[in-house]
C-alpha cells in the first residue's frame, strides 16, 4: 500500500496537521461504529447492508489517514513524540470499535462467550505489542500485521453487505461447523500466534540493566493493570444475574474497551519516557462501580450502572489525553492541531521549571 499512501498524501496541503489526520480517521471510525451498534445493539440484529459498506469505507479512510499521517510529519519537518502518541493513541480506540463492529457483522452476539473472548482478545493484543515495545524498545511489525487484519475486516463487512449477514451462519462442507465459527477459530489462530511472537520478546529480557525494560523496571510489570481489567471484566460478565452481557454486549466491551484503551496510552507514554508504569489508574472505578453494585445484590439497575461506567470511562480517557497532549505541546513549543510553533512567550515558567527538574533527576539517576 505504500505507493497508495504516498499518492495519497500529495493530495494535502503541506499546512494540514498530521495529528489532525489521525483525529479525522478516528472519528470516522467511530461514527461509523456507533452507526452499527445503533442499529444491532445486541450484535444478534440484522443491521441494514448500507451500514456495513459504510463502516468497511470508513475503516479504509482511516487506515489511510492513519499510515499518511507519518508520511505527512516527515514531509512538513513537524514529526514530534506528540504525533506518536497521538497516532498510538487513536489506534488504540479504533482496535475498540473495529472489534466490535466486526462481531456485529457476523451476529457474533449469539455466542456472547466468544463475542466477549474476540473483543478483548484485540484489545489485550494491542495493549501486548506496547508492551513487548516498552521490554525491547522496539516496535516489531509482522508479515501479517495490523494492515492486513484491517484489511480482513472491510472484506468480512463487504460480504455481510453483499450476501446478508445469514451466510455467516450457513454450515461449509467437510468441517460441520458454521463459516461464522470457522472464521472466529482461524482469527483465534492468528492472534494465539501474534501473542507468542509478543511474549517470546518479552521473555528474552529487556533493554534495561539486568535485562529490564527502559524504565529499570521488571518485563512483567505490564501485566497487572491489563490483569486488573480483564479479570474484573469477566468476574462481572459471569456474576451477572440480569445477563447483562448477553442483552448488552456492545455497551459492555465497548466500556471495558475504552479502560484498556486507557491504560495503553499509560503504557506508550512510560516507553517514550522511560518510566515506570503504574499498576493503579482512575479508569477502574468504572469496573468498581459494577463489582459494587453486584456484591450489595445488584442494588441498582445493572444497565443504568454500565451506562455510568461508560459515560465515566469516555470523560476520564478524554481528561487523560487532553492533559498529555497539552503537557507534551507545551513543552514541544507546538500546537496540537496546528503546524504553527508556540511563541516563546506561550510556555509557562512552570512548564520551563519542570523541564529542569525533570533533566535534574536524570542525571542524579544516570
Amino acid at each position: 500500500m505504500q505507493k497508495f499512501w504516498r499518492w495519497s498524501v500529495e493530495k494535502f496541503p503541506t499546512w494540514f496537521a498530521p495529528n489532525l489526520m489521525t483525529v479525522l480517521g478516528l472519528i470516522v471510525n467511530a461514527l461509523t461504529t456507533l452507526i452499527l451498534i445503533y442499529y444491532s445493539p445486541d450484535a444478534k440484529t440484522a443491521v441494514p447492508a448500507w451500514t456495513l459498506f459504510l463502516f468497511a469505507l470508513g475503516l479504509f479512510i482511516y487506515q489511510t489517514l492513519d499510515a499518511c499521517d507519518g508520511k505527512q510529519a516527515r514531509r512538513t519537518g513537524s514529526t514530534s513524540t506528540l504525533g506518536e502518541l497521538f497516532d498510538h493513541g487513536c489506534d488504540s480506540l479504533s482496535t475498540v470499535f473495529v472489534a466490535i463492529s466486526a462481531c456485529i457483522a457476523v451476529q457474533l452476539g449469539e455466542y456472547s462467550n466468544l463475542m466477549f473472548y474476540q473483543c478483548i482478545a484485540a484489545s489485550a493484543l494491542f495493549y501486548a505489542a506496547h508492551w513487548q515495545t516498552y521490554v525491547s524498545a522496539k516496535l516489531r511489525f509482522g508479515k501479517f500485521d495490523v494492515t492486513e487484519a484491517q484489511f480482513c475486516i472491510i472484506a468480512i463487512h463487504l460480504v455481510s453487505a453483499i450476501f446478508g449477514v445469514e451466510i455467516w451462519s450457513k454450515e461449509v462442507p467437510f468441517v460441520h461447523c458454521s463459516l461464522k465459527i470457522l472464521t472466529i477459530c482461524m482469527i483465534f489462530l492468528g492472534e494465539v500466534n501474534q501473542f507468542f511472537s509478543y511474549f517470546k520478546v518479552v521473555f528474552a529480557g529487556g533493554v534495561g540493566k539486568n535485562g529490564s525494560t527502559v524504565a529499570g523496571t521488571s518485563v512483567l510489570s505490564p501485566c497487572i493493570p491489563i490483569a486488573i481489567v480483564i479479570v474484573s471484566a469477566t468476574m462481572i460478565y459471569k456474576k451477572s444475574t440480569t445477563n447483562l452481557v448477553q442483552n448488552n454486549p456492545c455497551l459492555y466491551l465497548l466500556t471495558f474497551g475504552i479502560i484498556i484503551a486507557k491504560i495503553t496510552n499509560k503504557l506508550v507514554i512510560a516507553h517514550m519516557t522511560k518510566s515506570e508504569m503504574q499498576y493503579l489508574d482512575s479508569s477502574f472505578i468504572g469496573p468498581f462501580l459494577l463489582f459494587l453494585n453486584q456484591y450489595f445484590n445488584t442494588f441498582l439497575n445493572e444497565y443504568y450502572v454500565l451506562w455510568l461506567a461508560l459515560i465515566y470511562s469516555i470523560i476520564d480517557i478524554i481528561l487523560y489525553a487532553s492533559s498529555c497532549c497539552l503537557q507534551i505541546s507545551s513543552f514541544l513549543g507546538i500546537y496540537v492541531f496546528s503546524l504553527k510553533k508556540r511563541p516563546p512567550g506561550k510556555q509557562s515558567f512552570k512548564s520551563q521549571n519542570g523541564r529542569e527538574k525533570r533533566y535534574n533527576l536524570r542525571q542524579q539517576k544516570s
